[in-house]
């Protein structure tokens, strides 16, 4: 009996998984998952990297902007 009912859960289960995976498709193609948004604007993000060409101390930079050191780097990695 036991065994009947956890066939049956795994399945709903399934049943259930693949629901959000037509769900999340759905709101993609609507546009409800856009990401989040960017912490810099594109003049902050060349004033920047204009300071840190320039020699500027990268924790100067990011208290200044108030974003994280990863953050930072990862407009690094993508802008250039």
């Amino acid at each position: 009996m036991l065994s009947v009912m956890g066939a049956f859960a795994e399945f709903e289960r399934a049943l259930i998984r693949e629901h959000q995976r037509e769900g999340t498709v759905l709101a993609k193609r609507r546009g409800a998952y856009r990401g989040r948004k960017p912490a810099l604007s594109d003049a902050q993000v060349a004033d920047f990297h204009r300071r840190a060409d320039a020699g500027e101390r990268k924790t100067q930079i990011v208290r200044e902007f108030g974003i994280s050191r990863e953050t930072l780097y990862q407009y690094f990695r993508s802008t250039r």
